[in-house]
This record gives C-alpha cells, structure tokens and sequence, in this order.
C-alpha cells in the first residue's frame, strides 16, 4: 500500500538505486510474504540480473536459468529472443510445482520482457466550464466515467465534485436484468442530465436519453398471432367439429377459419325459485 511505497522511496533516497530485487528485503515494512506477493510486479532497469526487469518471479528464475542451460546460452541471450524461445520444449520443465500454464506465462514475459502488462490510460476530459452543482442545467449532454454499479444502477464522475446516479431503468435502451450487462467501472459514458437538487445534492442522469434509440428491423418486431385455420382434405363435404358445435361447408377449396364457427345457443337457465313455483301451483289449484 501507500506506506509501503513510501518506505521503498525513502531507502531509495538514502541508499541510492536498486541493483537487484532481493534489495528490497532490506526495506522497512517489507518482509518475505510482502516481497512474495510484490516481486513480480516490480521491476529493476539495468540491474545485475535481466530477470528484474521482467513479470517472472525470483521463484522462477532456476527454470528460465535451466531452459538457458539447456540451449547453451545466457538467460541474458535467451530474453527477447524469439528463434531460442522457439527451440524450447516445455515439456521438459513440467514438475509437480511448475505446470504448462505457468511456464506459458513465463515464456510470454520471455518474449516481451519489460513490457506494462497494464492497458494505456486515458484522462477523462469534463464539460468546460462546468465545474460544480450550480454550473448544471438539465438536459445537458455530458462526458463521464462510470465510478460504481450497483442492482439499482451506475454513478457517473461528471467533473462536478459530486458523483450523478443513472437508474438502471436508464442505462439501455433494451431490458436488462442487472446494470453489469451493459456498464461497469471505468467505463466512459455520455449522460444527459435529467435532475439537480443542489440542496441535496443529487443528480439524476440518463445514458439512454443521451442517444438515439435504435431502429427495429423487420426481423425484431414482433409477429401478428397465427389465426387457427382447418384446410380441407376430401373432394365432397367436409366436416369440421369443435367440442360438441359441428359446421358443414359445400366448397372442397374453401379455407376454414375456427372463428367462424357458430357457438350453440344455450337454454337460460330457470330462474324461478321455489317460492314462486309453489305460489303459481296454490292459484292454479283454487280456479278449478
């Protein structure tokens, strides 16, 4: 962490540069897990040992000295060139501590030693002249990087000292389940800003309303629903049943639709209660 780098540039201030990697044991907060975990990751330019300007680690160092060995060159003639690295069979250095995937690692550093593994960094350039809360007008368009995602959405870095939410139902112009489909941090964005409270100092942005929608093609859109059609298969009559309603049609080319079948007539059910029937039968019983 940060006091272990400043304890490595302060023994650099007293003692001078670094020769070789086993130099940093000699560094304060420095002990031998920490140098385990940080070797690899640290490199010495024109030391004593060309291994130190590379990713392999110092516990690697006797493989790549036996692959020199066995090729009857240097470990420094064996780095960076290609035609040796070629002439190596990796089998011949699998162990039970040491397998395929890491010597692969190993002769990839080999091939390209000193190389930053790490992608080249691009500075952000903000909005001129927006440099805080009050400068923000809605429906601007701004450039920022993505600083958090979390389920309900994505915080934006807009220059202006305070990080803008985007929703997640703002982030895509499709359905998504989880903001990490389509963002993560360190993304760069365009947003368009959709709400300002200054006095709690919050900014609602969209990524969605920063561009157009999408065109749907024909292929995307969705398909009217297939009406159920009965094709008929005899020269003479046909007949098509449904359930209990059955329909007859003369045409042997005609196209039946099941819509077209007309549902039978059901008898109203009796409504008359008890009551009433027994009070009909007790008048019709007096006028005889």
């Amino acid at each position: 962490g940060p006091a272990v780098a400043k304890e490595i540039v302060l023994y650099r201030n007293e003692k001078g540069r670094f020769n070789n990697r086993k130099q940093l044991l000699d560094v304060a907060k420095i002990g031998p897990k920490t140098f385990e975990q940080s070797a690899g990751f640290l490199r010495i330019r024109d030391g004593v040992n060309s291994l130190d300007n590379t990713a392999v680690h110092p516990e690697s160092y006797p493989i790549v000295e036996k692959m020199a060995t066995k090729l009857n060159v240097t470990t420094n003639e064996l780095i960076g060139n290609q035609n040796l690295l070629k002439r190596i069979d990796l089998e011949e250095f699998v162990t039970e501590q040491v397998g395929l995937l890491t010597l692969n690692d190993i002769m990839a550093e080999l091939a390209k030693p000193g190389r930053d593994p790490r992608s080249e960094f691009v500075a952000i350039t903000f909005t001129e002249g927006v440099n805080s809360l009050d400068d923000l007008e809605v429906d601007m368009i701004l450039e920022g990087v993505v600083t958090n995602v979390t389920n309900f959405g994505a915080f934006v870095d807009i220059g202006v000292h305070q990080d803008g939410l985007v929703h997640v139902s703002h982030l895509s112009h499709r359905y998504i389940k989880t903001p990490t489909e389509v963002i993560k941090v360190g993304d760069r964005v365009k947003v368009k800003v959709l709400e300002v409270d200054i006095a709690r100092r919050r900014i609602s942005l969209s990524i969605k309303d920063s561009q157009p929608a999408p065109v749907r093609t024909q292929a995307e859109r969705p398909t009217r629903p297939q009406i159920n059609r009965g094709q008929i298969e005899t020269q003479n009559k046909v007949e098509i049943k449904q359930d209990t309603r059955t329909k007859t049609f003369e045409k042997p080319s005609q196209e039946v639709q099941r819509s077209n079948i007309q549902k039978p007539v059901e008898k109203a059910p009796d409504t008359t209660n008890l009551a009433d029937k027994l009070s009909a039968a007790w008048a019709k019983n007096r006028l005889k």
